[in-house]
Formats: structure tokens, C-alpha cells, sequence
């Protein structure tokens, strides 16, 4: 059975090809944001795939001084979380990458990292409901937030997850 119909139909028709790429995008945005440098693939579909879950989003730090080690020992559901929606996720937000690429809104480098294009996303963060912009802010900050632990496989082994 495909992952995408494991999804309700109103997580199908939010988590669709072109929100994803959005979701995606932003996370770009905010990693080029931070450290002035093209981002890790597998930072985009991370910050994506969490952004995309509200149990996460609702527990996400409001600085990026938050330390990912601390903050999942004050929120150990988190990592419960992503263990059990981490691939079906992953599985949602790849479509949404590849029309990203497709499209040209990202750009992929030689050494597989991902830029955004210019002036193809705007900086302001909008959307048609609260939970469509908290979706694109989470992304944002997560690309931001998420390098800054170290290596990225640190990350995701303190997440409970694998690439």
C-alpha cells in the first residue's frame, strides 16, 4: 500500500505535491538564511517532515538559542512522533521536492545541496489559514534550527529517525 493513502483525505489534500515543495522551499530559505550557504537535502525533507506534524509544531522553541538535546528531553513525545510519522511523511514531502526542482524554484548544486531560486519565494510568510502559515514559519525555523546541533545524522539519531 502507498504511504500517501495511509493519510486521510484532509491530510491528502493539505500534504499535496505543491504545499510540500512550499514547505520544503521555506526550510531552504531559512538554512540560506542562517548560515549563507546551499542546504543539506536531507535538511529540507527533516524540516519539512516535522513542520508538517502539529504535535511537533506546537512544541517547537521560539529562539534558535534552544538546544535540540534539551528541548527533546522537555518534549520526549517528539521523538515518538517522528518515529511513527517520519516515513509516511518523507514519502509525502518527496513529491513536493521534486516539483520544486522541477519547477525551478530550487536548484540543486553539484554536490547535491539545494538553493532557492531567486526571486521565486517571497520572504513574507503567508497563506490562506493560521495552520498553512504555521506550517511555512515551523519549516523556516527548523532549517535554521536544525544544523545547528551538528551533524546532521547527530540530529537525526536524537530524533529516532534514519535517512
Amino acid at each position: 500500500m502507498n504511504a500517501f493513502t495511509q493519510l486521510s483525505r484532509e491530510e491528502r489534500a493539505l500534504y499535496n505535491p505543491p504545499f510540500t515543495a512550499l514547505v520544503t522551499c521555506r526550510a531552504v530559505q531559512g538554512h540560506e538564511f542562517q548560515y549563507s550557504q546551499p542546504c543539506p537535502i536531507a535538511v529540507a525533507v527533516l524540516s519539512a517532515v516535522m513542520a508538517l506534524q502539529p504535535a511537533v509544531r506546537r512544541t517547537l522553541p521560539k529562539s534558535l538559542n534552544s538546544g535540540l538535546t534539551r528541548w527533546l528531553e522537555e518534549n520526549k513525545a517528539v521523538k515518538v512522533t517522528m518515529s511513527q510519522n517520519a516515513t509516511v511523511l518523507a514519502a509525502v514531502v518527496r513529491p513536493g521536492l521534486l516539483l520544486a526542482l522541477q519547477s525551478e524554484a530550487v536548484h540543486v548544486n553539484e554536490a547535491g545541496k539545494l538553493t532557492v531560486a531567486p526571486s521565486r519565494l517571497t520572504k513574507t510568510i503567508n497563506g490562506a489559514t493560521d495552520e498553512i502559515q504555521a506550517i511555512q514559519k515551523a519549516a523556516y525555523l527548523l532549517g535554521r534550527w536544525l544544523p545547528s546541533t551538528g551533524s546532521l545524522s547527530t540530529v537525526m539519531a536524537l530524533l529516532g529517525v534514519r535517512p
